[in-house]
């Protein structure tokens, strides 16, 4: 018997080739392409399904890791790979801590994704090491410490360096120090372009 699939994604272009590649394998069988991760839920409520391919970005800013969140507190034993193409760095370790069973990038090829799903279901965590790496300024996405990413992911509210460290548990003057490193990696002249930059390559995104 085919397991069978749900996809959350709200690309027209990667859900309809998600599809193709189950509607190919004897193994999976496709039970319903959606746009909206928040209707996820109550389709796992209402039928049958195994394994969710999920996107954490989706229709109308619904993040499918919360998606995912709730699913697994409620029916722990469908499987989940997140889907996606952005490098945003806390989503591993975020998927990881919420019990998501495997993540892909959607760069990969058909056939590495045909074997994750095939390895979920056989009870494997399917986990990158890393994020893409990415080029930003003079430096790469890979040469910025974690704490960095926290304080260029908070820039990216627009909120001061005090209201920042009270978020972090840290004091200004190390907001500051990290913005400082920060630029100095990345040669930009100003934080509004480091933000920018930022969010505009899918290194740092606010999707809470």
């Amino acid at each position: 018997m085919a397991y069978k699939v749900l996809i959350v994604e709200d690309q027209n272009i990667p859900r309809e080739l998600f599809r193709i590649y189950i509607d190919s394998s004897e193994e999976f069988e496709h039970v319903l392409s959606i746009s909206n991760a928040s209707t996820a839920l109550s389709i796992c409520q209402n039928n049958k399904v195994d394994l969710i391919l999920m996107d954490v970005m989706t229709d109308l800013g619904h993040s499918g890791l919360q998606a995912a969140e709730e699913i697994k507190k409620e029916f722990p034993e469908i499987k989940i790979i997140i889907v996606t193409s952005m490098p945003e760095y806390s989503w591993l370790s975020r998927a990881r801590a919420i019990g998501v069973d495997s993540f892909w990038y959607k760069d990969g090829q058909k056939d590495s994704l045909i074997d994750v799903m095939k390895r979920t279901m056989n009870g494997e965590h399917i986990y990158p090491d890393t994020t893409p790496l990415i080029k930003i300024g003079n430096a790469t996405n890979h040469d910025f410490i974690e704490r960095e990413l926290d304080v260029l992911k908070e820039l990216a509210t627009g909120d001061t360096n005090s209201e920042i460290a009270e978020r972090l548990f840290i004091s200004p003057a190390t907001v500051k120090s990290h913005i400082q490193h920060l630029m100095e990696k990345t040669g930009f002249k100003t934080r509004t372009e480091l933000v920018a930059e930022a969010r505009g390559l899918g290194i740092v995104i606010n999707d809470k």
